[in-house]
């Protein structure tokens, strides 16, 4: 099967879907199907809205042994913060992705 043509919202052949779905509509797709001779005509729609933090901002917990100095200087490095409460760094994911510690993940904070 085969997209031939994609319109959004308001282009010609989309006003009875956007009659009927509104602001949900996202846009209509027109597929083509060369062995069963058929157009198919779909649409991509919004079904639910919720907030959402990009990985590279998520604060993460990181498990690191009192034994393991160098690196926790090198988390600290990378602007991890020690929390005494909880007893792990607080790291940003993209940090602890760049220093190989996602095995080491032990919570999302954001």
């Amino acid at each position: 099967m085969r997209t031939r043509l994609v319109r959004r919202p308001g282009a010609p052949g989309t006003k009875r879907l956007v009659a009927k779905y509104g602001s949900q509509l996202i846009c209509v797709r027109y597929r083509y199907d060369a062995d069963k001779q058929k157009r198919y005509k779909t649409v991509e729609l919004i079904i639910e809205t919720v907030a959402w933090v990009p990985p590279e901002q998520r604060l993460v917990a990181i498990k690191v042994a009192l034994s393991e100095e160098a690196l926790q200087r090198a988390v600290k490095a990378a602007g991890g913060v020690w929390s005494r409460t909880r007893q792990v760094w607080e790291l940003r994911y993209a940090q602890a992705a760049a220093l190989n510690l996602l095995d080491r993940i032990v919570d999302d904070l954001l």
